[in-house]
């Protein structure tokens, strides 16, 4: 069976996360980070990281995955949602082209 993609969004507990997460959430983000790279490093993460929205940040991840449910599984493992800290949403998305960084 073919991949599947989907959009996952990682919304925070407050508009101003960013600016002013204190050590605690601080420390699930790291775990947070080091959760999300693991699945890049194997390939179910194709893109990952925060959007510097003014209205407020949050964070995005483009999953390849083999269904839904994979993808469920993957959002309700994150540190930083089991903790209670962390919403997440996850759409389904078609993914019409990809690059690598060129950085």
């Amino acid at each position: 069976m073919a991949k599947q993609h989907f959009f996952f969004r990682l919304i925070p507990p407050r508009p101003t996360f960013a600016q002013d997460a204190n050590e605690s959430e601080l420390a699930l983000m790291k775990e947070h980070a080091a959760y999300c790279r693991q699945y890049f490093d194997a390939g179910s993460i194709l893109a990952y990281g925060p959007v510097l929205d003014p209205e407020g940040a949050f964070g995005i991840a483009v999953l390849e995955m083999d269904d839904r449910a994979e993808a469920e599984r993957f959002a309700q493992g994150d540190p930083s949602v089991k903790a209670g800290m962390n919403r997440y949403t996850i759409s389904p998305m078609r993914v019409a082209g990809a690059q690598g960084s060129r950085a």
